[in-house]
C-alpha cells in the first residue's frame, strides 16, 4: 500500500527527532591544506613543559643555573636550559604581587591615589636585606609610590604594605597568589611570601615565571611604566632600578631582578623591536635567567639571549586578526559555516632564511556541531618548516553560531545518521 505524502513527511520527522534524541554523530575527521603567506599582539606561552623544538638553531653558551627565551609575539618558546628545574625565585616573587596588585586597580578594590597604613610587619620585612624603600612604620604612603618602591626598588617593606592593602593579611595575599598560580595551570610553583625571601617550599621555576611575566605583560601593559623606571626617589633617598639593561639597550623596558644566596643573581627581561617587512609590527621576547654570578653577569647573559633572539629568525606574518584561515560547516546550527582564524595576528617565527619553507595545514574534528561561541577553540593550525613539524596553533570560530530551531537540528541529525 502506498503512503500519503504526508505520512512520509511525517516519518521523515519522527525519524529525525530519533536521530537527535540518540545523538548520532558520526566520528569523521577532517583536514585541509593551504600555504603560508609571507609577512605584535602578544600570545601566552604554555605552562606545558615541552621540547625546544630540535630544528631551532643553537643558543648561546648561558652561564646560569637554568634559562629560558620566550617570543611573546608568536607564543614560541625559543630556547631553554634547565626550565623545568625548582627554583628558588627571590623577587622574580614580586611580579605575582604585581599581578593581584593591578588587578585589585583594574577591579577598583585599590586606587593609585589612595593611601595605605605601613605596619610593623611590612617595616620589619624591609629591614631584612638590602631591597627596600624606607617606609616608615604608623605613616600611611600613596599606592602609586608603594608600586614605584616594589617594582623600581625591589622594596620589601613597601611590598608587604601592598600585599596587605590587597589581601587583609599577607597570609590571605600569599593564598591569593596560589590560587592565581592554579588558575594560569601553574603546576611547581609555591608561594609562602609576597616578597621573595627564602622561606622552605616558597619555589618556581624558569618556565614558570615566564608564564607569570608574560601575564603580567599581556593583562596589565600599564605595568610596563613603572618597570622602565630607571630610578626612584622616597623620603629623599634616591634609588637605582638594578636591571642594568635598562641603560644598555633602549629596547628593554622590564622586568625584575632578584637575588637571595640560595637563588643567586636573576633577571626576567624584556624587550620589544621593530620587525621590518611585517606591516610595521614589533616583535617582544622575554628572557628569564636564574642563578647567574653577579649583577653584571645576568645583565650579560640576558642581552646575549635577547639579542640572539632577534638576530637568528624571521618573522613570517601569517594571517591577520580576524582573517578567516579556513571556512568550516556547522551542523544544528542556525548557520552553515563558521569561519575559523585567530583574534590576534597569526605570526610564526622560524629560523633565518627558512621564511619560504613554511606551510600550513588545518586540521579540525568534523562534525563542527551549534552551538558554537565567539573564540572557542574549534581546530589547529600546523605549521611545518621545510617539511618538518614547527608549531601547532589553536584556531577559534571568528562568529558564534547559535543552536537552530527544532526542526533544523533534527533534520541535520537525520543527515549525519545516514552519511
Amino acid at each position: 500500500m502506498n503512503i500519503p505524502r504526508i505520512d512520509r513527511r511525517q516519518c521523515l520527522v519522527a525519524l529525525a527527532a530519533a536521530s537527535l534524541m540518540m545523538g548520532i554523530v558520526p566520528a569523521q575527521a577532517q583536514s585541509a591544506t593551504s600555504n603560508a603567506a609571507a609577512g605584535g599582539t602578544l600570545l601566552l606561552p604554555s605552562a606545558t613543559a615541552t621540547a625546544v623544538n630540535p630544528a631551532m638553531p643553537q643558543p648561546p653558551e648561558i652561564a646560569a643555573r637554568a634559562f629560558i627565551l620566550q617570543d611573546l609575539s608568536s607564543g614560541q618558546t625559543l630556547a631553554a636550559r634547565q626550565a623545568d628545574t625548582p627554583v628558588e625565585p627571590a623577587s622574580l616573587t614580586k611580579l605575582m604581587t604585581a599581578y593581584l596588585v593591578f588587578q585589585a586597580l583594574q577591579s577598583g578594590k585599590l586606587q593609585l591615589s589612595q593611601d595605605l597604613p605601613v605596619s610593623e610587619r611590612a617595616w620589619r620585612t624591609g629591614m631584612t636585606g638590602a631591597s627596600r624603600t624606607f617606609i616608615k612604620v604608623n605613616t600611611r604612603v600613596n599606592v602609586d609610590d608603594l608600586i614605584k618602591g616594589m617594582i623600581a626598588q625591589s622594596g620589601n617593606d613597601a611590598t608587604v604594605a601592598l600585599a596587605e592593602g590587597v589581601g587583609g593579611t599577607v597570609e590571605g595575599f600569599v593564598d591569593m597568589m596560589n590560587r592565581q598560580a592554579q588558575a594560569f595551570g601553574l603546576k611547581s610553583t609555591s608561594f609562602k611570601n609576597p616578597e621573595g625571601l627564602t622561606a622552605p617550599g616558597h619555589t618556581s621555576t624558569a618556565r614558570e615565571l615566564s608564564i607569570i611575566a608574560a601575564r603580567l605583560i599581556t593583562d596589565f601593559p600599564n605595568s610596563l611604566p613603572y618597570y622602565s623606571m630607571k630610578e626612584f626617589t622616597y623620603n629623599g633617598i634616591k634609588q637605582n632600578n638594578r636591571n642594568l639593561l635598562l641603560w644598555r639597550d633602549p629596547t628593554v623596558d622590564g622586568l625584575k631582578t632578584g637575588y637571595t644566596d640560595a637563588a643567586g643573581y636573576c633577571l626576567i627581561a624584556t624587550a620589544k623591536r621593530p620587525v621590518p617587512g611585517v606591516g610595521g609590527g614589533s616583535r617582544r621576547l622575554l628572557s628569564v635567567v636564574v642563578g647567574t654570578a653577579s649583577p653584571e653577569a645576568r645583565a650579560n647573559e640576558s642581552q646575549k639571549l635577547l639579542n640572539w633572539g632577534y638576530g637568528a629568525f624571521d618573522v613570517v606574518k601569517l594571517f591577520d586578526a580576524g582573517q578567516a584561515v579556513t571556512t568550516a560547516p556547522v551542523w544544528k546550527g542556525d548557520a552553515n559555516t563558521v569561519k575559523l582564524g585567530r583574534s590576534q595576528p597569526l605570526v610564526v617565527v622560524v629560523p633565518r632564511g627558512q621564511a619560504g619553507t613554511v606551510k600550513t595545514v588545518v586540521n579540525r574534528t568534523d562534525p563542527l556541531l551549534a552551538p558554537l561561541t565567539k573564540g572557542q577553540q574549534v581546530g589547529t593550525l600546523k605549521i611545518t618548516v621545510a617539511g618538518q613539524p614547527w608549531q601547532d596553533v589553536p584556531l577559534q570560530a571568528l562568529d558564534a553560531v547559535p543552536s537552530a530551531g527544532w526542526f533544523g537540528r533534527a533534520w541535520d541529525a537525520l543527515r549525519l545518521a545516514i552519511q
